[in-house]
């Protein structure tokens, strides 16, 4: 099974079984587990220079998270990178944020964390001990109060080997459509939602069409809806008066390992350099010629609605409108990426295998 935060990890397509992913288990992962969520992120010079997955805007500041806990922001377009206090050395996998002070991180270990800062100090909101019990809890009481049918047997099944194995499984991207609602999604299908800005979550997996317990790689909100992407080609869409994620027709059954919110629609992209840009709230998908060809891991969309994707191989794609069109610019020394965020209308900073650099898309003499 290919984990998007594997590929975030090493930049590679890894893959495993659910046996084999399992493997680790027991009373020696646990603890490690339990140590790297218990202990601070240490602080480190070259945190900005070690592998980052993920980059966002707070306000005027770029904030950026990556393996170990580390998060960086700067306060001059990234040139300059100082280090957070983060209370889990769990690796990070995304980072965003509502406004210029509240942010919120998710990573590997179920957990989620908080800033009211603008990204100088984090808080733990939550982690895989207590997904882990807030699963098994929603299960047995959903199974208590019915005639349980067989997903929802299926459903209790997973969470009971879920706690067995331990808070081991990770956090892949969220959403905040505001400072109090948001999701987050991961491996086997997670969701969880929060109403109160992460004081409490309540499991939202059984309420989507996702019966194989795919990963779940992204989830990204576009005018007034909410989107998922996971792998087989899952796409889902909320349906607010059912509380539902239903799923969407797919035109690709690869995995899916982003989505772009752009002022075209909606962009789904993935591995290979496939995209599918969807113009009509979900119910159609047609092909994107992104120029890229490994698979696309990040992308940021800037003040103006200029689109930026980038691949596991280094390269960059830029679209001016919204995902129908793209342009390749050429880079010096490229880097396996994982991440990218405008700093400007002419810089993007990108963070990958080697840390956070700088990328200037027009010449200042221009």
């Amino acid at each position: 099974m290919q984990r998007r935060s594997m590929l975030l990890a090493a930049l590679g397509s890894l893959a495993g079984s659910r046996a084999g992913a399992g493997a680790g288990a027991g009373a020696g992962a646990g603890a490690a587990v339990s140590e790297v969520l218990d202990r601070p992120a240490r602080m480190s010079p070259l945190a900005a220079e070690r592998l980052i997955t993920g980059i966002a805007r707070a306000g005027e500041r770029l904030v950026a998270v990556g393996q170990r806990g580390h998060v960086v922001h700067s306060e001059d377009g990234g040139r300059v990178w100082a280090q957070a206090l983060v209370p889990v050395s769990s690796d990070l996998t995304a980072v965003s944020f509502v406004d210029a002070k509240v942010g919120y991180a998710t990573g590997h270990d179920g957990v989620v964390l908080g800033t009211r800062d603008g990204g100088h100090g984090w808080t733990r909101l939550l982690e895989g001990r207590q997904v882990n019990q807030l699963v098994l809890e929603h299960m047995q009481r959903r199974v208590a109060a019915s005639d349980a049918g067989e997903q929802d047997k299926k459903l209790l099944a997973e969470a009971l080997r879920n706690a067995e194995a331990g808070p081991d499984k990770p956090f892949l991207d969220l959403c905040f459509t505001s400072v109090s609602e948001g999701f987050v999604v991961g491996a086997y299908g997670l969701i969880l939602r929060t109403a109160d800005g992460g004081k409490t979550w309540e499991p939202w997996f059984d309420r989507a069409d996702n019966p194989g317990l795919l990963n779940l790689y992204a989830i990204r909100a576009h005018l007034g809806s909410i989107y998922i992407a996971g792998e087989g080609g899952l796409l889902l869409k909320l349906d607010r008066d059912m509380q539902r994620f239903r799923e969407l027709t797919s035109p690709y059954k690869g995995s899916y390992f982003g989505l772009a919110a752009t002022k075209a629609g909606v962009l789904a992209y993935g591995m290979r350099g496939n995209a599918f840009l969807s113009v009509d709230d979900g119910a159609s998908w047609e092909p994107a010629n992104t120029g890229l060809t490994a698979s696309i891991i990040g992308n940021a969309v800037g003040a103006d609605g200029t689109l930026a994707l980038v691949d596991q191989g280094g390269a960059i794609a830029v679209s001016g409108d919204g995902g129908r069109n793209f342009a390749t610019p050429s880079l010096r020394s490229p880097m396996p990426l994982a991440a990218v965020a405008f700093s400007s209308k002419t810089e993007l900073v990108v963070g990958g295998l080697r840390g956070l650099r700088i990328v200037e898309l027009i010449s200042k003499d221009k």
